[in-house]
């Protein structure tokens, strides 16, 4: 069993790098979020926990793919709705509050970043929060719709499911073939959410947004993600095409392990928390 407190030469490393590099860019994804209760998509062998979600093209494809995924949100929901921020969360917060990063990108849709008090966060994914029409461009917010689709699917309202990743849920049924499947107020057209699926590209402004702040940023810091998508160890690659270095805070294997300066194998909280009191400290020492 792999340790959740950082073991004090962990710590003191992972204290070095950000002291040795006191801007930074910070990644984070589905590991900084699991202490909300909200599940993560991979194993610590970086294999998937789950069936692959959904891709843009199934989405897009049939009317059966919307009713699947929707019907899958709707028993999602509550928990994504109702997650509330972890002391990674806060952590980061406090971090920011001590100027020391250029830029914090997060690869998850929940918005804890925001909900604990982050500004300026750079969603590569979007957010659940919102549905976007694909017709009109119209913006929906989320927990309104869950109200319409409750009252107009009660066969599957008092479903329990197996939470997963970014508001879906384990499940499978022959009734998503009479689930009714929102569309938009506006002009009737096909509601998605405002997040990437597979198979979909990031927005470019949010790429270049995200890559100016690395190119300003002394060192790179990941929290809580395998990196196996390439939207996200993407910037591990320019990261060391840049000649920063990059460190990682996650539980299990990474995709970039081979190009890491330094990996902390430990909970995202208790090893954010037990950082940012260190500096924190040392900041107050030195006055």
């Amino acid at each position: 069993m792999q340790p959740s407190q950082p073991s004090p030469a962990a710590g003191a490393a992972l204290f070095d790098f950000v002291q040795r590099h006191p801007r930074l860019f910070v990644l984070t994804g589905a590991g900084i979020s699991t202490d909300s209760g909200i599940p993560g998509y991979r194993d610590a062998r970086g294999q998937w926990q789950r069936s692959p979600p959904i891709t843009l093209q199934a989405f897009l494809g049939s009317h059966a793919g919307r009713q699947r995924y929707w019907a899958r949100s709707m028993l999602g929901w509550p928990l994504a709705g109702q997650a509330r921020p972890n002391d990674a969360h806060h952590a980061l917060v406090r971090l920011g509050k001590q100027g020391r990063m250029t830029a914090l990108v997060t690869q998850n849709v929940d918005g804890l970043h925001q909900r604990a008090g982050s500004h300026g966060v750079i969603e590569l994914h979007g957010s659940l929060a919102s549905a976007i029409c694909l017709d009109c461009g119209a913006s929906h917010d989320r927990a309104g719709l869950q109200d319409w689709l409750v009252s107009r699917n009660a066969t599957l309202r008092d479903v329990i499911a197996t939470p997963a990743a970014d508001g879906d849920v384990h499940f499978e049924s022959p009734l998503f073939a009479q689930f009714q499947v929102p569309d938009c107020s506006h002009c009737g057209g096909i509601l998605k959410p405002d997040v990437v699926f597979f198979g979909e590209s990031v927005p470019r402004a949010r790429v270049d947004a995200a890559r100016a702040a690395l190119a300003a940023a002394d060192a790179m810091l990941v929290v809580g993600s395998s990196l196996m998508v390439y939207s996200g160890y993407r910037f591990c690659v320019w990261a060391g095409q840049m000649g920063k270095p990059v460190a990682a805070l996650n539980l299990g294997t990474t995709r970039a392990d081979a190009m890491l300066a330094l990996k902390v194998e430990a909970g995202c909280a208790p090893a954010l928390q037990a950082l940012v009191s260190r500096l924190e400290q040392d900041t107050a020492g030195s006055r």
